[in-house]
C-alpha cells in the first residue's frame, strides 16, 4: 500500500531506512554532508502525498525514506478518492501531489490556490487507438474514453486535439468510463476508439497485442519536449511551511535522480513496495521516461504550451501568462538545482 504511520522512534525509523537502502543499494541517497544540517527542521513532522495508480510516479514513492531523513517522522500516501490528484490538495487530504500541466491549467483558471513547484518527468502518456485511427486528426467524429469529463486525460487529450485543429468540444464524443482502469476496458471492449494510457496500461496492452500507439509522448514532438508530470502543493501549505516544502521537494528530486541514474534499483523498489507486481514492467517504465530533465527544462514552458492550446479551444478564459505567474513558485527548485548538482 505504501501507507506508513510513522509513529515509531527515531531508532526504528533509522533501521527501517537502512533496511530499504540495503534492498535498493542506494547509499547515494544518503544526504550530502551538511546539506540539511544547517537548515531549520520542517514546520510539520507529517507529510501527506497522493497515491496515484501510475508507476511512472516512482520518484514520489521511492522518496519515502528520504522524506524521513528530511525530518518527516510521519509519511503518508493517501488513496486518491477524487477526480484528480490536485483535488486532494484542495480538500486538505494531501500536502504534496503530482499534477499534469493540462489539467492544472483549468484549475488555475478557476482560481484554485495551487502552485507548481518542480518538474518530475516527461513522456509517460501514450495515445492508443483502434484500426480506424492513424493520427490525432482521425479522432474527429470518434469516441474517446476518459475517466470523467474534466479530469487529467480529458484536458491532455483536449490539448492534443486543439494542437492539430480538432475542436475538443464539438468534434469528438467523450465516453465517461468513471475510473482510470475502466478507460482501458472501454477501449478493449470496443466502446471507445481511443484513450490516453499511462503506465502500466501501455505495457499491458502491448503484451496482449491490443490497439496501436498513435502518439508516444516520450518520443513524439512536440509532446516529448514538455513535462507530463510536476510536483505541486496548495498555496496555503507552502506559505505556512516553506522549510517543509523545500525539504519535501528535495527528497522527491533526489528520488527522481535515482530513477534516472539507477533504473534497475528503482524498479526493484517499486515492486518491493507493492506498486507493481512485474519487475519487467516496472523496469520498462522507469527506463523509458526522462527523469533527468528537471534541472534543465523550465516547467513554465510546459504550462504555457498547454495553456495556449486550451485557450485557443475556449476551454480557459485567463491569459496563459497570467495563469503561470499565479500558479508557479520556483524558489525551492532554483535553490535545489544549485544544491543537488549532477
Amino acid at each position: 500500500m505504501g501507507i506508513t504511520n510513522g509513529k515509531s522512534s527515531h531508532g526504528s525509523n533509522r533501521r527501517r531506512f537502512l533496511a530499504h537502502s540495503a534492498a535498493l543499494g542506494t547509499a547515494s541517497l544518503l544526504p550530502f554532508p551538511g546539506l540539511t544540517a544547517s537548515e531549520p527542521p520542517p514546520e510539520t513532522k507529517k507529510i501527506r502525498l497522493v497515491r496515484i495508480p501510475a508507476i511512472c510516479l516512482a520518484p514520489e514513492y521511492i522518496a519515502e525514506e528520504l522524506l524521513r531523513l528530511e525530518g518527516f517522522s510521519e509519511v503518508e500516501y493517501v488513496e486518491m478518492n477524487t477526480v484528480d490528484p490536485h483535488e486532494m490538495l484542495l480538500v486538505n487530504r494531501a500536502d504534496i501531489s503530482v499534477v499534469s500541466p493540462p489539467n492544472l491549467i483549468p484549475a488555475l483558471d478557476a482560481g484554485k490556490p495551487l502552485l507548481a513547484l518542480a518538474g518530475l518527468h516527461l513522456g509517460c502518456y501514450e495515445l492508443f487507438a483502434n484500426e480506424r485511427v492513424h493520427a490525432i486528426r482521425d479522432l474527429k467524429g470518434k469516441r474517446i474514453a476518459v475517466g470523467v469529463l474534466g479530469n487529467l486525460e480529458y484536458y491532455y487529450l483536449a490539448s492534443m486535439l486543439a494542437y492539430v485543429g480538432v475542436n475538443p468540444i464539438r468534434d469528438v464524443t467523450w465516453v465517461e468510463a468513471k475510473t482510470f482502469d475502466e478507460t482501458m476496458n472501454y477501449f478493449v471492449d470496443g466502446k471507445a476508439d481511443a484513450f490516453l494510457a499511462f503506465p502500466p496500461q501501455p505495457q499491458r496492452l502491448r503484451a496482449r497485442k491490443i490497439g496501436k500507439v498513435i502518439v508516444n509522448t516520450a518520443q513524439d514532438r512536440p509532446w516529448s519536449q514538455y513535462y507530463c508530470c510536476m510536483t505541486a502543493a496548495h498555496r496555503e501549505f507552502v506559505d505556512r511551511n516553506p522549510i517543509a516544502t523545500k525539504r519535501a521537494v528535495r527528497a522527491i528530486l533526489k528520488a527522481t535522480d535515482l530513477c534516472a541514474r539507477e533504473p534497475k534499483r528503482a524498479a526493484r523498489a517499486i515492486v518491493e513496495k507493492g506498486y507493481e507486481a512485474s519487475y519487467e514492467i516496472a523496469l520498462e517504465v522507469v527506463t523509458s521516461l526522462s527523469y533527468d530533465r528537471w534541472r534543465t527544462y523550465d516547467l513554465r514552458d510546459s504550462l504555457r504550451f498547454h495553456a495556449l492550446r486550451l485557450h485557443e479551444a475556449g476551454m480557459i478564459k485567463t491569459n496563459p501568462d497570467k495563469l503561470i505567474a499565479q500558479g508557479v513558485d520556483l524558489r525551492f527548485l532554483k535553490e535545489l538545482a544549485s544544491e543537488l548538482k549532477a
